[in-house]
């Protein structure tokens, strides 16, 4: 079973190499993108009555402009019963810190955090956890 998987996030050759490594896996049958938490939301918010469109899976950046992944979550958290499906939410930063890593496990929609760059393992393990094969 594929997966609809969203990617946030403000580098732009990331989020290229990103959607490389995911569609090599063939876990997702579509991948959008936003540049940072503000926009995500508004692109979220604009697919609740399209649950067919809806992410299954988010890739998530700490530190991005506008919204970061933090103020995301906390938006997230608030709306998230009005979205027509469960998702699944993984960190995926540069951050190295202990601190930001202790952070993601107080948000309760938060299922994992990776360090940059994300591995075709990665993203192998994701899916599989989330009903992939």
């Amino acid at each position: 079973m594929t997966k609809i998987i969203c990617l946030i996030d403000d580098d732009p050759i990331y989020q290229i190499i990103t959607k490389k490594i995911i569609q090599k896996s063939e876990k997702a049958s579509k991948i959008m993108s936003f540049v940072n938490g503000a926009e995500a939301i508004d692109g979220l918010i604009g697919l609740i009555h399209k649950p067919d469109e809806f992410p299954d899976i988010i890739l998530l950046d700490i530190e991005m402009p506008i919204m970061d992944g933090w103020h995301f979550m906390e938006r997230f958290e608030k709306i998230k019963a009005m979205f027509p499906k469960e998702t699944a939410i993984y960190i995926v930063s540069s951050s190295i810190a202990s601190s930001d890593k202790e952070k993601s496990k107080t948000y309760k929609g938060i299922l994992g955090y990776f360090t940059k760059p994300i591995a075709f393992q990665d993203v192998l393990e994701i899916a599989k956890a989330n009903g992939g094969h």
